[in-house]
């Protein structure tokens, strides 16, 4: 029989993917190349199922002979393997992000009078309203939770940015551009003390007590679908700060990070200009530990943040802690800095690079934002979180906006600042 080669990602299994299996079948023996989820996470969201689970649904279509993996968008390596007859795919990639893998795929196959035959794209099927409906209709703890260490595994850099309520968490959600025919996006939400704090007009000195965070982290659960880190400041003491690990954990919170400081906490972006003191290696490792003892699942992580840079502690001093927290059990590290210049985060990333057991890096550049995440990511960074930049530039705009009404005693001056009623009501979700 011919062979027969069709490529897909199979997240969602619909008619229209049925339908191209149909007429591939009928030119021969069909291999699916599967996507996995690193190539599919390279032009567009991760897929919400495993590249396994996918596999086994795919292996059971009728018409299916063989499911072997595609490692990356380009069909290439796939096609000179097997050398088929016929390639298949839907006619919906002949312009966009794909209209370049397609060329490919007719000059390769050219090379052995291969022929790529393109059904027609089925009408009434969009993936776009699939993904709208399935985030309309929520996530669960357990699938919320998993996602973090899934993006770590296929992306070179995961985007985190700050969420302080409910309306901050839909923007996360549903904010995309798009780039280079590629669509981008934020992968998650950092659940920041300074910024839940400062919403709520208090100081971020641990004065929002756990109780009102979790409201907060309620709000933003309750209309998001994607991983949240959440801002644990120093954890507090080990015995409260199992019951912490608990509480996330149950939430589907994907992530805690812990500073390793003591005392009244003070923001780290005060530096040595304000009395900070650094936890003991050996009491910090303590509350690591008894953190992921204290964990039901393997997939909530507990980062470490190593303040040593922060406090002039130095490079050598920031690498002991880091192996130290490593060996209790963390399952990241993340090092801070407030300086402009990026210069001593690339040093210890230099040095990070070096250690024989490493966990995930993340980086917070709130200061030195003159670095890129390319830059962050070749330098081995694996996480980036945009700590405080949402909140920082709603209050400028708020107070520009009272002040416009105040001088006009009207608000007509100000319309062209402001979102329309009708977008803030189809924003949010059952709001028209």
């Amino acid at each position: 029989m011919k062979k027969v080669y069709v490529g897909m990602s199979a997240d969602l299994i619909h008619p229209g993917h049925l339908n191209i299996i149909k007429e591939a079948r009928k030119l021969g023996e069909v291999t699916v190349g599967l996507l996995t989820d690193k190539a599919i996470a390279s032009y567009k969201r991760l897929p919400y199922l495993t590249f396994e689970q996918r596999k086994i649904i795919v292996e059971n279509i009728k018409g299916v002979e063989k499911v072997i993996a595609q490692e990356t968008l380009d069909y290439i390596p796939n096609l000179k393997l097997l050398k088929p007859d016929f390639v298949v795919h839907g006619d919906d990639w002949i312009t966009g992000v794909q209209s370049q893998t397609r060329q490919r795929v007719i000059d390769t196959l050219k090379e052995w009078g291969g022929e790529l035959v393109e059904v027609e794209y089925t009408k009434g099927i969009s993936s776009t309203q699939f993904n709208k409906n399935l985030k309309e209709i929520g996530t669960t703890p357990d699938v919320r939770m998993k996602r973090l260490k899934r993006l770590l595994e296929v992306k070179p850099i995961v985007r985190f940015i700050e969420a302080h309520n409910g309306l901050t968490g839909l923007i996360v959600e549903n904010l995309q551009v798009v780039k280079n025919n590629i669509p981008k996006e934020f992968e998650g939400m950092w659940l920041s003390s300074l910024t839940d704090s400062t919403a709520k007009g208090k100081p971020d000195i641990e004065a929002v007590d756990v109780t009102a965070r979790m409201q907060t982290l309620n709000d933003i659960i309750e209309v998001t679908t994607k991983p949240i880190i959440y801002d644990g400041d120093t954890g507090g003491r080990p015995e409260h700060f199992v019951f912490t690990v608990k509480t996330l954990e149950r939430l589907g919170v994907s992530a805690v990070i812990i500073e390793d400081k003591v005392g009244l906490k003070k923001n780290s972006l005060f530096g040595i200009d304000v009395d900070q003191t650094q936890d003991t290696i050996q009491d910090f490792s303590h509350k690591i530990s008894t953190g992921k003892k204290s964990q039901i699942t393997e997939d909530f992580m507990i980062i470490a943040r190593v303040e040593s840079l922060i406090l002039k502690k130095g490079l050598e001093d920031a690498i002991n802690r880091a192996k130290a927290y490593i060996n209790a059990g963390a399952d990241g590290i993340m090092i801070h800095s407030k300086e402009k210049d990026p210069k001593e985060i690339l040093d210890f990333c230099t040095e990070y690079k070096k250690f024989e057991k490493k966990v995930p890096l993340v980086a917070v550049p709130s200061t030195y934002n003159t670095i890129n995440e390319k830059e962050l990511a070749d330098a081995g960074v694996n996480v980036v979180i945009y700590a405080n930049q949402l909140l920082r530039s709603a209050y400028p705009a708020m107070i520009e906006t009272a002040q416009m009404i105040l001088e006009n005693e009207r608000s007509h001056e100000a319309d062209n600042k402001m979102m329309p009623i009708n977008e803030i009501l189809r924003l949010i979700p059952g709001g028209m």
